[in-house]
């Protein structure tokens, strides 16, 4: 059971929401919003991008690592050390973070993470600690860490500092753009998209907001459709490396009450829009903020003439990998 009063663990508010964009105003980027007449043509919708891609560190992230550690130093605490797990960008966000704060950090991720992403981590000056691939290895590294250290950790999704956090991009994107009848995210953990929909509900009330996720990866479509949240025992082998995490506590808790669907797309539809969005935006996006493009593009996402928000979650791509710029095709 939840505790009502308790900061971090309790379901977050849209007042938290706009809480984290009065404190994070001036030390976050407020990325642009960009469309495509080409894109909108292609869709037969008006389609606006959130470019979290060109957010620090490359990502959305930042926003709730910021936001978590501002809250806590707001609330009197010293800088200490803060822990947290990662498929890399959350890690380099919050290794971001601490560092502008002047808190010191540790950040766990699986062997298997991409080298761009491990870069990112580096280059905030942080080392990061290698565990074997999989949510519960990641949870019971950090664990361990947390017991011989004494650290604090920030979750990367079920921390309701770190979703309100998130939910500020999509609250920027509907105060710029307030006619959106949709407005996607991309599903990892689901922090980004539980934070967008508490913005989209208090700003666009009538705005439907639908998450997607790979179809190797699909925990949160089957956790909104059965009503009870399931993950997987082993690590999804999607190319959607930041969705292969499942669906966090609180994050259901908000897609039960304020998501409208959960869809899934292919590797290869992933790939597809990742390459459209190169060739028609000049944007190289990864493949987890890929996911909702692919949607569009087949689509899933709106109707005709409709106005659709994506929140474009991070660009922090693996080139060596990549199928396109390697001259493959997903399988």
């Amino acid at each position: 059971m939840l505790n009502p009063i308790d900061p971090i663990r309790s379901v977050p508010t849209f007042a938290e929401v706009a809480a984290a964009a009065d404190r994070l105003q001036g030390r976050v980027v407020r990325t642009p919003v960009l469309r495509s007449a080409r894109l909108d043509a292609r869709t037969g919708r008006r389609v606006f991008f959130k470019c979290e891609n060109l957010q620090q560190v490359g990502a959305f992230k930042y926003r709730g690592a910021l936001n978590a550690l501002l809250h806590r130093q707001a609330s009197g605490a010293a800088p200490g050390l803060v822990a947290t797990h990662s498929s890399g960008n959350h890690g380099a966000a919050l290794a971001r973070a601490a560092r502008e704060l002047g808190w010191d950090c540790a950040v766990v991720v699986p062997r298997d993470t991409s080298p761009a992403k491990l870069a990112n981590i580096r280059a905030q000056g942080v080392e990061p600690l290698l565990c074997e691939p999989g949510l519960a290895a990641r949870e019971a590294a950090t664990s361990r860490l947390i017991a011989e250290r004494g650290a604090e950790l920030v979750h990367p999704f079920d921390d309701a500092r770190v979703i309100a956090g998130q939910g500020t991009a999509a609250l920027e994107l509907l105060a710029e753009v307030p006619q959106l009848d949709v407005l996607s995210a991309p599903v990892g953990g689901g922090g980004l998209l539980g934070g967008s929909a508490l913005a989209a509900r208090a700003m666009a009330p009538e705005c439907r907001v639908i998450g997607v996720e790979p179809e190797l990866a699909d925990d949160a479509a089957r956790s909104f459709r059965g009503g009870e949240r399931v993950g997987f025992a082993t690590p999804p082998p999607t190319l959607a490396d930041g969705l292969r995490g499942s669906i966090g506590a609180l994050p259901f808790e908000l897609f039960r009450s304020h998501v409208d669907d959960v869809l899934t797309v292919s590797e290869r539809a992933i790939v597809a829009a990742m390459r459209v969005m190169l060739e028609e935006c000049c944007l190289l996006i990864e493949p987890s903020s890929a996911v909702p493009v692919a949607a569009l593009l087949e689509g899933r996402l709106g109707a005709p003439g409709e106005a659709v928000g994506i929140i474009l979650s991070g660009g922090n791509v693996d080139l060596s990998v990549c199928p396109f710029l390697a001259g493959r095709t997903a399988s």
